[in-house]
């Protein structure tokens, strides 16, 4: 079979940033610190020590990841009170994306290390991603290719009005 190429320019961006910071521990270099001191636009929810930040590059729609403040790639470095936080926006994640946009499952999941299929190894965070039945259909299989199937703002201004609703009925 001969692999077709889908274009997505999209994907350099991440690519060159990767390429830079192969191998670094710096915290002013990752784009979690830099998300959660700066405010970026993709973030959808920031707690007082945890956040959930839309996936630049998502597996599919809807990919968040819930992520602490602290710069680690260790779980037991985070403090209790955040580890805590994160489960909570993990819950309040699966909540939102239910409400938004009807998944019929999740996959949730941390990566630890970069042979276990972290893109960032120095600041742990959980994904969440959503599933849909039929979501792995001939395309990724017979066709080695992987369509997302609405952009990013689209997903943040849906997801971002539902997280708010949770989050009042859940005081957090």
């Amino acid at each position: 079979m001969t692999r077709k190429i889908i274009w997505a320019p999209w994907r350099i961006e991440y690519i060159e940033k990767a390429k830079e910071s192969l191998g670094t521990d710096k915290k002013d270099e990752c784009f979690l610190c830099t998300a959660w001191y700066n405010d970026d636009e993709l973030v959808v929810y920031k707690a007082q020590n945890s956040f959930i930040i839309m996936n630049r590059y998502p597996y599919n729609p809807g990919h968040v990841m819930v992520c602490p403040k602290t710069h680690t790639r260790y779980l037991e470095n985070i403090p209790e009170e955040e580890k805590i936080e994160m489960w909570k926006l993990l819950e309040v994640s699966i909540k939102a994306l239910t409400s938004a946009i009807k998944p019929h499952g999740f996959n949730v999941g941390i990566n630890i290390g970069r042979i276990a299929g972290a893109g960032l190894e120095d600041h742990l965070h959980i994904h969440v991603v959503p599933r849909w039945a039929g979501d792995t259909n001939f395309m990724p299989i017979c066709g080695n290719s992987k369509i997302v199937v609405e952009d990013l703002k689209s997903s943040i201004i849906k997801i971002k009005s539902y997280l708010q609703e949770i989050v009042k009925e859940l005081k957090i």
